[in-house]
């Protein structure tokens, strides 16, 4: 179950860091690239995925 966890918040997280990279114009070739609401997006998304890697991998104890 952990593995699922960190796979699924990883995902989460790259996911954010490539609407991030749209949004400041690094990435091309979407509807997104340029505009700066997509960087704010995707910080936010990688802040969920980071926060979902530090849920998936706490101590139990």
């Amino acid at each position: 179950m952990r593995l699922t966890k960190n796979l699924l918040a990883l995902i989460v997280l790259a996911i954010g860091a490539l609407w991030s990279l749209q949004g400041i114009g690094v990435v091309g070739g979407s509807f997104m690239t340029g505009q700066s609401q997509w960087l704010y997006v995707g910080l936010v998304t990688m802040l969920v995925g980071l926060l979902g890697l530090v849920w998936a991998n706490r101590s139990r104890g």
